[in-house]
C-alpha cells in the first residue's frame, strides 16, 4: 500500500494509464482483425480498405509506445504483403 501522497498519486495515474493503453491496444487489435477477416474472405478491395484504416492506428500505437516502432512496421508490412498477394477481382 502506498503511504506517501506522491505514491498515492502515482497509483491513481498508473491506473488511468493502464486503462487508456488497454483501450488503445484493443482498438489496434480490432483493426488488425478486420484486415485479416477481409483477407480470409478473399475480397481484395475490402482488404485494401481495411488496411488503409488499420495502418494509421498501428503506427499511432508505435507513437504512443504501445508497440515498438519496428513491431508496428513489421505488422503493417506483413498485412500489406498478404493483401497484395490476393488475386484481383
Amino acid at each position: 500500500m502506498a503511504h506517501s501522497r506522491q505514491a498515492r498519486k502515482r497509483v491513481r495515474q498508473n491506473k488511468r494509464r493502464v486503462a487508456v493503453n488497454r483501450a488503445r491496444l484493443s482498438r489496434i487489435r480490432t483493426f488488425i482483425r478486420r484486415v485479416e477477416e477481409a483477407i480470409a474472405s478473399g475480397d481484395k478491395s475490402q482488404a485494401e480498405q481495411a488496411l488503409r484504416e488499420a495502418q494509421p492506428e498501428i503506427m499511432r500505437g508505435a507513437t504512443k509506445a504501445l508497440l515498438h516502432r519496428r513491431t508496428a512496421s513489421r505488422r503493417v508490412s506483413s498485412l500489406a504483403r498478404r493483401v497484395g498477394a490476393l488475386p484481383d477481382g
